[in-house]
């Protein structure tokens, strides 16, 4: 499912290219009519769930939420009405300082968790409840114990787990709370209410398990992983779980595209635990975003550029079709259901700044509060604030539903809207300067099917001769194509005589690569994020150190008298001591070397050797070497050029 850059078309006059990137353009006309693509034999009682866990906060600070018509309704009638079956609540042992100030995120203790759960049941939604053993966000990076229990070891820890859970779903139950299934812990990889080892995972999990045979026997209970595309990780979860025979149902993971890779990948993985393990799988988090903007004053997850994937188009019909696709791809192998996450939290209620920042503290319905500082200060005492989702909510900023909420109830029937663009792909144009410059006829689009169409574009009128004549620069050119605003970036460049320089033509038999060490992986990798341009880069890595050197060079043959200038861009890490350097070579000889260095991710350092004196019948050798004594070196080789310095 994963939308990869595509060379589309190759217009040329002479020598000008045409490449068009996956840059979602991310217009979505208001009010048009959404497509869902129907999911077959979708079974009544699979889940179709939302996490809200934020709502009470929200309420608190004067928010409220909408149906399309823009008449303010109750969240929970509104889900239901919309084909919600399920309502995730992230329970927490105790958010609050000794004041009395929550935490933030909902400051979703046990009490939260019994009022939301009343109100999604009397709506007739059941509930998922999700027991983080935490006093504020667990996830990956962080699964520390409740103030409580500080400093103990699993083994006492245990029996406060297990006597905790009891008294939590006690009050569940006793409020006629429908408990579905309960989640022991969340995004577990590998660590869980403090301890680090499987035997203390498995003590707290095992304890949390007791707690919910005995008080809701006939709930389902899961286990919470993050990091699909690690599908090695996954099976290694599984195993260590059955290895200590912990009693659970549901083998759970978090899904979000920008991340988590390919739902091929998804549905191997969880296949292949329900084969090996014979557990039931669901997604209890996924989400995608219909806008890049922010609605709250505080800084989105997802937003303008970042290192993420971008499989649908930021819209809200591209929102309706990630749903969609996930909810068919656990169908597809026997799961039992998907969980949008957060699907309402909306931005606090208040119209400034000031009036949104003294909600999310007063209120904590911001992801953090400041009073979180002291449980999680390198994260929430650093970054408090407010919510960093509100663009992949259901709801508009207002509150408002989008036609998107839609999806869950028109996924059994379909809804067959007719074609028509959803986004556009940004076009890249390259035109030498000695060339005619001819704009594309057509540029790249996403339907609203999540179908892919080359459509009719028409440009704005460009003053070619003034473009020629001002020399290497780039443009926005701006265009109409299937009622959207259409955008190219034009780029006028030097001639260069570099075949297949960006390596976006898969044919690299130009290309000479000479593994000189032992460089465990050499060879061209399609990975827009790691691109200087592009989607497709040559990659090189290594676990073992020492083991990183070889040089990647091409011939140039029949190039006129002249001076030229030659540049290659490179970015890595790990690399310890390193010599990396481009050099040129005439007839076989080194005669310029310029060294380079790499440093971290996305800083490209590009070396440049200038006044190259080259004799017709010259063969020219242009190339990098490189050399990486550090264990994991990896990096990244792209956008490599030799222009003549006359042009």
């Amino acid at each position: 499912m994963r939308i990869r850059t595509y060379i589309l078309q190759i217009l040329a006059a002479v020598m000008g290219i045409i490449l068009f990137s996956s840059t979602i353009s991310m217009a979505q006309a208001e009010g048009e009519t959404l497509f869902v693509r129907k999911v077959e034999n979708l079974p009544d009682g699979f889940f179709l769930g939302m996490d809200v866990s934020s709502m009470l906060s929200l309420e608190a600070s004067g928010a409220c939420w909408k149906d399309e018509t823009g008449e303010e309704r109750d969240l929970f009638a509104l889900l239901a009405d919309n084909g919600i079956n399920l309502i995730r609540i992230r329970v927490w042992n105790d958010p609050y300082d000794a004041q009395g100030h929550g935490y933030g995120g909902g400051n979703n203790d046990i009490e939260a968790a019994v009022t939301i759960g009343r109100r999604a049941t009397e709506a007739g939604m059941r509930v998922l409840i999700d027991f983080h053993y935490s006093d504020f966000w667990a996830d990956p990076a962080k699964q520390q114990e409740p103030k409580a229990w500080k400093g103990l070891n699993a083994k006492a820890k245990a029996p406060l787990v297990q006597e905790w859970t009891k008294d939590c779903l006690m009050r569940l139950r006793n409020s006629g709370v429908d408990v579905a299934m309960v989640q022991l812990g969340n995004e577990t990889n590998g660590a869980l209410c403090g301890e680090k080892t499987w035997m203390g995972i498995y003590r707290i999990m095992n304890a949390g398990a007791n707690a919910v045979r005995e008080i809701y026997p006939d709930a389902l209970i899961a286990v919470h992983f993050a990091n699909p595309e690690n599908a090695d990780n996954y099976m290694t979860y599984a195993s260590k779980l059955d290895y200590y025979k912990l009693d659970y149902d549901v083998f759970g993971t978090s899904y979000y595209p920008y991340w988590h890779g390919t739902l091929d990948n998804l549905k191997s993985v969880l296949a292949g635990i329900q084969e090996t393990y014979g557990k039931q799988v669901m997604v209890l988090e996924t989400s995608y975003a219909w806008t890049l903007a922010d609605g709250d004053f505080s800084g989105n997850t997802i937003g303008e550029g970042g290192a993420y994937e971008k499989p649908y188009p930021i819209t809200v019909q591209g929102q309706a079709n990630e749903v969609t696709d996930v909810v068919a791809a656990i169908n597809e192998i026997g799961g039992i259901g998907v969980c949008y996450w957060e699907g309402a939290w909306i931005p606090a209620g208040g119209s400034s700044y000031a009036e949104i920042a003294e909600a999310w503290e007063r209120y904590g319905c911001g992801w953090a509060s400041s009073y979180a500082g002291e449980y999680d200060p390198n994260d929430a005492g650093r970054y408090y604030g407010g919510c960093a989702c509100d663009n992949q909510t259901l709801f508009d900023f207002s509150g408002r539903a989008l036609p998107s909420l839609a999806v869950f109830k028109l996924l059994r029937t379909g809804n067959d809207a007719p074609l028509a663009v959803d986004a556009l792909d940004d076009a890249i144009m390259e035109c030498d300067l000695n060339a005619e410059i001819v704009l594309p006829a057509t540029v790249d689009a996403v339907m609203n099917d999540n179908s892919r169409q080359a459509v009719p574009v028409e440009w704005e009128q460009i003053d070619a001769a003034a473009l020629k004549s001002a020399g290497e620069a780039e443009y926005t050119i701006h265009g109409i194509a299937g009622g959207r605003e259409a955008i190219l970036l034009l780029k006028m460049v030097k001639f260069n005589y570099v075949r297949n320089g960006s390596f976006e033509d898969k044919d690299l038999s130009m290309w000479r690569c000479v593994n000189i060490g032992n460089t465990e992986q050499l060879y061209c990798e399609e990975k827009k994020t790691d691109s200087l341009s592009g989607a497709r880069h040559w990659h090189f890595y290594s676990e073992k150190g020492k083991s990183v050197c070889f040089e990647l060079e091409q011939d140039i043959i029949g190039l006129p008298d002249g001076c030229y200038s030659y540049r290659i861009s490179v970015m890595g890490g790990d690399a310890g001591d390193q010599e990396i350097f481009s050099y040129v070579k005439i007839n076989g000889e080194i005669v310029a070397k310029q060294a380079s260095k790499i440093t971290s991710w996305n800083n490209w350092d590009t070396p440049e050797i200038k006044d190259i004196e080259v004799n017709a019948g010259d063969t020219v050798t242009v190339g990098l070497h490189v050399r990486c004594n550090g264990a994991g070196a990896w990096g990244k080789i792209d956008d490599v050029a030799l222009n003549s310095s006359a042009d």
